[in-house]
């Protein structure tokens, strides 16, 4: 017959905060080791994708991680992608680009 495990802890229900394993001790006993709730990557704030080269940990984690491990050396870096970081310049550009030829026009119909 199987051995009965008793919760190490006092919350009885099988709710996220309260998932566990049964492992077995050197002495041949069985216990259950509580686990810790998973982390989620950073996501982009346009996309939504994950942020590559930032890792996945629970909130208070990043707090012991030095900073060159939560950004990426770029601008926007460990806030938006690099899809998306690229398309924001590229946008920027055409609009400064459309003006240049918007005031161009406006000066060639001046001249006439």
């Amino acid at each position: 017959m199987a051995q009965r495990v008793t919760l190490r802890k006092r919350q009885p229900y099988n709710t996220t905060s309260n998932r566990r394993r049964v492992v077995k001790t050197p002495g041949g006993k069985l216990v259950y080791h509580h686990l810790k709730k998973l982390g989620t990557a950073p996501k982009c704030g346009d996309c939504g994708s994950a942020l590559a080269g930032v890792p996945a940990l629970r909130p208070r984690e990043y707090a012991t991680i030095s900073k060159r491990q939560k950004t990426v050396q770029r601008a926007y870096g460990g806030s938006r992608c690099g899809d998306c970081v690229r398309s924001r310049i590229l946008r920027a550009f055409l609009v400064e680009e459309a003006k240049i030829v918007k005031k161009v026009i406006k000066s060639q119909t001046a001249r006439k």
